[in-house]
């Protein structure tokens, strides 16, 4: 019953984050809930799911395919700490090139910030979370569920740039030209103005993981 369990909420966790976006769903939940609306009710829902299958994946039979070992927990930490970092300074900010932005008509490309080195920096974060945990839990049912996410995050990418070049059109090669080729600037880059709040909230959210962590998870991410 735990494998079923766990592949129920694959499966939900799936359709929860195709069904809500795509049309003719997605315009009749804007329509009732507004953009923003929308945007908190689709998080709930996904970190909901999110958790469910976490959980499951640990109800799971325990099935070990490698050995753990107490350097794995300093790659984690460094990845997490990598994650929050780049959330912290790409949440919230224009990105026409993929999802996660605001004001998108707002991006500057001479000022194009993270966008100068990833277009695609949550999915970024994703991929780094995912391959971290994934070497540090070697059970079947953590390796399914994390290289699972780590290939989404991979393939993302590309899925997302199709959507972006249909909806942009032209613009969309203009606009990933110039974030290119934008000027170098660590302080755009870690959040301009916002930089100070940006890596406070980034170290913020990185201890406030630690200290849930064992409470959420029941494992202790320090070494």
């Amino acid at each position: 019953m735990a494998w079923l369990e766990f592949a129920v909420a694959f499966a939900v966790f799936f359709l929860s984050h195709s069904l809500p976006v795509r049309p003719p769903l997605r315009p009749w939940l804007d329509d009732r809930l507004g953009r923003r609306g929308f945007a908190i009710a689709y998080s709930m829902l996904s970190l909901a799911v999110l958790a469910w299958l976490i959980a499951t994946a640990g109800r799971a039979p325990h099935v070990p395919l490698w050995a753990w070992a107490p350097w794995q927990n300093w790659v984690v930490l460094g990845a997490m700490a990598s994650a929050c970092l780049i959330l912290a300074v790409s949440l919230g900010r224009p990105n026409p090139l993929s999802f996660g932005g605001a004001a998108d008509a707002a991006f500057d490309p001479a000022r194009p910030g993270l966008l100068r080195w990833v277009r695609h920096p949550i999915l970024l974060a994703l991929a780094l979370w995912s391959v971290a945990h994934l070497l540090a839990n070697g059970d079947l049912a953590h390796v399914l569920l994390f290289g699972t996410f780590a290939v989404f995050a991979v393939a993302g990418r590309k899925l997302v740039d199709r959507r972006k070049r249909r909806d942009l059109g032209a613009r969309w090669e203009a606009i990933t030209a110039a974030a290119r080729s934008g000027p170098v600037s660590l302080r755009d880059a870690m959040g301009g103005r916002s930089a100070a709040l940006r890596l406070t909230a980034a170290a913020l959210g990185f201890l406030g993981l630690l200290w849930l962590h064992p409470l959420l998870i029941g494992a202790r991410p320090l070494p």
